[in-house]
């Protein structure tokens, strides 16, 4: 299946493009993460599994375990602090 994949904040810039189409066998957004991850690189170190990275499927905030769907936007960003 093809999904959309956003990058915000620090994410964006450490991976350098703000979207991309991808294909993915992933089932959940964990799997996307992880195949994300197995790019290696820049993909790996902002993604890695210590890091805190929010997620958020058709543009509602949801958990790692929510399962992907063809056509989806995924977006993966850190988390914000106000003041």
């Amino acid at each position: 299946m093809k999904v959309t994949v956003k990058y915000f904040a620090s994410i964006r810039e450490a991976i350098g493009v703000a979207a991309e189409v991808r294909e993915t066998q992933a089932r959940t957004l964990a799997g996307l993460r992880d195949e994300l991850m197995a790019l290696g690189g820049e993909y790996a170190e902002s993604l890695a599994r210590g890091k805190a990275v929010r997620l958020a499927l058709d543009q509602v905030m949801v958990n790692e375990s929510v399962a992907l769907r063809d056509g989806a936007e995924v977006a993966f960003f850190p988390p914000v602090t106000g003041g």
